[in-house]
């Protein structure tokens, strides 16, 4: 069967720039130095491999092959150094369970999931997380259904506050919460005004 995201990310270029989301760049001055990072989703890079640029120990994940080729190429543009810190890994978040309590952080930047997948998968990222260890989330909000600023096209795949409390009652606490509109800048796949839902929490 085709990957989807293996021919999106084939096309020449990067699909959503090579640049860091601007929500991790804010958020990410709170992480420890050389903390270990997990990257669900990363795609092509843009943002596991700015987190190594960073210091940061990062581990990228995705269902794209050709998107974890495209990330170890940027890293190694980026120098020797950044490319020891990122290490990239093919899973399926449907099935893929992380070592628990190993991560600092984990980043979930527009990695967007089934409602019933995301309920599964949610749950075991924060499990992945150490005490105190922070998850940061950008979304596209349901609202965004209908804008052509970048997303999916099934409501069943974008994200509301609530959803994302509902996913880590019990596990995390939140210390930001917010939906909104945003301005993207990001690569041809999204650009223009977007709503969003931010999120980040602590492991309890």
């Amino acid at each position: 069967m085709p990957n989807f995201w293996d021919e999106r990310f084939a096309e020449p270029g990067y699909k959503y720039g090579t640049a860091p989301n601007a929500f991790l760049r804010e958020q990410a001055a709170a992480l420890p130095a050389a903390a270990r990072v997990l990257v669900p989703g990363d795609g092509e890079g843009r943002n596991g491999v700015w987190l190594a640029e960073q210091g940061h120990a990062v581990l990228a994940v995705d269902y794209s092959e050709v998107g974890l080729a495209k990330a170890r190429a940027l890293a190694a543009e980026r120098g020797p150094d950044t490319a020891a810190r990122l290490t990239t890994q093919w899973a399926d978040l449907s099935g893929w369970l992380p070592p628990e309590g190993a991560f600092d952080a984990v980043v979930l930047v527009f990695c967007h999931l089934p409602s019933a997948l995301r309920r599964l998968a949610h749950p075991r990222l924060a499990a992945a997380l150490k005490p105190g260890g922070r998850l940061i989330l950008e979304a596209f909000h349901p609202s965004q259904l209908g804008r052509s600023s970048g997303g999916p096209k099934d409501v069943d795949m974008l994200y509301t506050l609530a959803d994302l409390r509902d996913d880590f009652a019990g596990l995390l606490d939140e210390t930001l919460g917010w939906e909104g509109e945003v301005m993207l800048d990001e690569g041809p796949g999204h650009q223009g005004a977007g709503r969003v839902t931010r999120y980040v929490g602590a492991r309890r």
